[in-house]
Formats: structure tokens, C-alpha cells, sequence
């Protein structure tokens, strides 16, 4: 069989498939962000304590402008609806994350490092790049083609 003409298959086959994995890896993302969300909207003023406790200027706003990006971010990137426009700040908040609270611990997920922000990072930059893919608002509204 001809390398190249099965390549070609598989790379068609994969074609076929990105909708999904984008639809699929958005879901993830967002409920992956919702539990902190919930979190920090459950106890605002002890997150503003915890912010205040690392430095953070404006612990309170700041508090409440994480809570607020993650639970909009959640709720539009399972919509796929604006959703390169949401990762740009879910992007922003994962940079404060690796460095205010899981730098220190190194890159281990098992010791509190920055793996697993880094990872959120690297798939809104995905959807940044990407878009929602076929299974979206952003598609019907919009008309994106991705």
C-alpha cells in the first residue's frame, strides 16, 4: 500500500472527527473550571483573604473577577459561544494561577504544580486558535468555519 495514500486516510479520518474533539475537549475544559468557580462564589471573602495572603493587589475585585471569568468561561465554552473571546482571559487567569499558587510546587499535578493549568492553558489556546468547532453557537450564530 502506498504510504502517502494512507496517510492521507487517516489524516481524512481525523478531519472527520475534530468537531468532536473540540466539542468534547471545550466540555472538559468548562467543567473543569466550574468547581473552582463554585468555590470561590461560595466563599468570596475567603478567597480575597487568601489573595490578600499572597499579594495580590485588590484581593476583593480581583476575587471577584476570577469567580466571574471562570463561571462566564464555563458557561460559554460549553456553549461554544464566543469562545475565543473567553480564552483569553481563562488563559490570563491560568497564568495567575501558575504563578501566585502552583509554581512553587513544580510541574507535578500530584504535588500542586502547574501541570494541570498548564494543560487548561494550552487548550484555550487551542480554542483560541481553533475555534468551537462545528458543535457550537459560535458556528450557527456566526458562521464559523472550523
Amino acid at each position: 500500500m502506498n504510504p502517502k495514500k494512507t496517510y492521507m486516510t487517516f489524516t481524512k479520518i481525523g478531519d472527520f472527527f475534530k468537531p468532536l474533539s473540540l466539542l468534547l475537549a471545550r466540555l472538559m475544559i468548562a467543567y473543569g473550571f466550574y468547581e473552582p468557580a463554585m468555590n470561590k462564589w461560595s466563599s468570596i471573602e475567603n478567597v480575597a483573604q487568601w489573595f490578600g495572603s499572597m499579594g495580590i493587589p485588590f484581593p476583593l475585585l480581583n476575587a471577584y473577577m476570577a469567580a466571574t471569568t471562570e463561571i462566564v468561561g464555563v458557561v460559554l465554552l460549553t456553549l461554544g459561544l464566543f469562545t475565543r473571546l473567553i480564552s483569553v482571559p481563562l488563559i490570563v487567569v491560568m497564568i495567575v494561577a501558575i504563578v501566585t499558587v502552583h509554581l512553587p510546587h513544580g510541574f507535578s499535578a500530584g504535588d500542586n504544580g502547574f501541570e494541570i493549568p498548564l494543560y487548561y492553558m494550552l487548550f484555550l489556546f487551542v480554542f483560541f486558535t481553533s475555534g468551537a468547532g462545528k458543535f457550537s453557537l459560535d458556528r450557527f450564530i456566526f458562521g464559523e468555519k472550523n
